[in-house]
Parts: structure tokens; C-alpha cells; sequence
């Protein structure tokens, strides 16, 4: 079973914030946090994810820095005590504007999306479930922090020696979509594959449907609406995304306006919603040339 449970979020908090992770970080645990940095109060932010109240036990410290050219320092801190600092040269903040900063506890690592792509991967260096506080100081001001608790599934795609025949895979979204919320879909694409497709569905309509094309060297995608077709998009940024024989995830977000599509930590289009009534797509459906491996709801 599919399910997806979350804490209320917090709305609107004052920085410095500190709140509490209810049952404290597991893995699938999904924490985002929306804000706006300062345009000229202070040079730094941070935001910890910790045991307590207190700063000595910090498991991972996630720190943009606007001196100096900028960067990003993560770092643990243990009974006190800084490790070695992990640092990045890119700053890709900017004084004024406004972030999403999504953290996902994996069974190896914190991996930390900010708008939608792919930016770092922290390795654990103490167990994160000792980790039960939140904390985000600096020069931020917060619009939300959520919560979404996500599980895995497990489960292959395989083409058949025909590769007409596939098999297909269906689940449940529970509560359909809503601004924010994201479906990552992970697998390998078969050595002499030809297509799959990932689709959102409502009921017989499909609201997104995502098509690579081997064979037309194309990412499609399209909805179809009380049994038409619309019209196809194919434009893509940069070179073709899925490759025969190699592993994929696509990270689909939905936004307001459009669906947000990420291929391997990049992102590569938007998709404009031909479908308004958000919580009506609740069926995922993939098939095709492919063995699917991960799904995260």
C-alpha cells in the first residue's frame, strides 16, 4: 500500500526557527522549506537538522555563505565538535529572491533538491534518527516549512520477447496532486527499447502523459481530455535525456500553473496543467521498455 503521512506544516515562521520533527527523521521523509533570502540583512543562512534544542549535536548543517564569492558548507557537528566542512563554490542563492529547498532522508544520505533540481548529496556521518529538531537562522525570511512522509515501492517492468506486449503498472496517488507535492519514478531502459510512458491519470483522461521515443529521438508529452489527444510537445533543453541500456529517475513537481520535469537532477521542461481539478489525477500509471525499479509517492 501507497500512503503518504505528514505533520502540519509550519506557516509563515519567524527566523531564528526552531521546531520539532514529529517522530523525529526517517528514512522517506521529505522536509521543504520556502523562503526568500534577505536582499541586506546578515551574509549567511542555515539550516540544521539536530538532537534538541541545543547546537552540540548537529547531523547535518546546511550553510549558504554570500562573502567571499560564495558557497555552500554542509558539515556535522558532534558533542560540540565541527567535522570536516564539505564545501561548494557555486552559490546558485541570489540576495532577494525567493527558494525552495527540498531534503529527503535516504537510507545514505540527505539529498537536498533547491528548486526543483538535483544540488548535493550529503552522506550520513551519525545515525539520523537520533535527529528530532529543526532549526534555520541566518539572513531568511520563511514562508512555510512542510512535512511529507513517502514510501517506496518496489517493482519490475519487463518487454516480453514481442515488445508489444507490456506490463503495465498502476497505483494510487492518495489525495491526488497539489502545488508542491512530487513523483519520482526511477528504472532502467532496456537495451533495444523503443518507448515508455509515464502518465498521470484521472479516471479515462490522462493529465500528463510523458512518452520518450527511441526511435523518433523525442520526449513527447500530451494530455488527453474526454477522449482526444491535445497537441504534442516535443521541445526539449539540451540533447535527449533517456538513453537505451541506462538507468533514468524523473522527478515530476507540481507547481500552480504547470508541472515541473527533472530527468537525473536536471531539469529539462515545464508542462502547463490542461487539467485544473489537481486532486482528481490520483492514478499513476508506467509501461514500455523498461524495468521499473523505484516509485516515491
Amino acid at each position: 500500500m501507497v500512503f503518504t503521512c505528514a505533520q502540519p506544516p509550519y506557516l509563515n515562521p519567524v527566523t531564528p526557527f526552531s521546531g520539532i520533527i514529529q517522530g523525529g527523521l526517517q528514512e522517506g521523509l521529505e522536509i521543504t522549506v520556502r523562503g526568500t533570502v534577505l536582499p541586506s540583512s546578515g551574509t549567511r543562512f542555515a539550516v540544521n537538522f539536530q538532537t534538541g534544542r541545543s547546537d552540540d549535536d548537529i547531523a547535518f548543517h546546511f550553510n549558504p555563505r554570500f562573502e567571499e564569492g560564495g558557497s555552500v558548507v554542509c558539515n556535522t557537528k558532534k558533542k560540540g565538535l565541527w567535522g570536516l566542512e564539505e564545501k561548494k563554490t557555486h552559490l546558485p542563492f541570489q540576495r532577494g529572491s525567493p527558494f525552495e529547498l527540498s531534503f529527503l532522508v535516504l537510507s545514505s544520505c540527505f539529498q537536498v533538491m533547491l528548486n526543483g533540481s538535483l544540488f548535493v548529496q550529503y552522506p550520513h556521518r551519525v545515525p539520523f534518527h537520533h535527529v528530532d529538531t529543526l532549526s534555520v537562522t541566518g539572513a531568511v525570511q520563511l514562508s512555510s516549512i512542510s512535512f511529507q512522509k513517502q514510501t517506496m515501492i518496489h517493482r519490475e517492468l519487463s518487454a516480453p520477447q514481442q515488445m508489444s506486449e507490456m506490463n503495465p503498472f498502476y497505483t494510487c496517488i492518495p489525495g491526488g496532486l497539489y502545488p508542491s507535492r512530487r513523483i519520482i519514478v526511477s528504472g532502467t531502459i532496456l537495451p533495444n527499447a523503443q518507448w515508455f510512458h509515464i502518465n498521470l491519470r484521472s479516471g479515462s483522461d490522462i493529465a500528463f502523459h510523458l512518452n520518450p521515443r527511441f526511435n523518433q529521438n523525442s520526449v513527447v508529452r500530451n494530455s488527453l481530455i474526454n477522449g482526444s489527444w491535445g497537441h504534442e510537445e516535443k521541445y526539449l533543453c539540451g540533447p535527449m535525456p533517456f538513453i537505451r541500456g541506462q538507468s533514468f529517475t524523473v522527478r515530476i513537481t507540481c507547481k500552480a500553473h504547470r508541472l515541473r520535469v527533472a530527468v537525473n537532477g536536471v531539469r529539462k521542461f515545464d508542462y502547463n496543467h490542461r487539467m485544473k481539478n489537481f486532486c482528481a489525477i490520483n492514478v499513476l500509471d508506467v509501461a514500455g521498455h523498461i524495468r521499473l525499479t523505484h516509485v516515491q509517492l
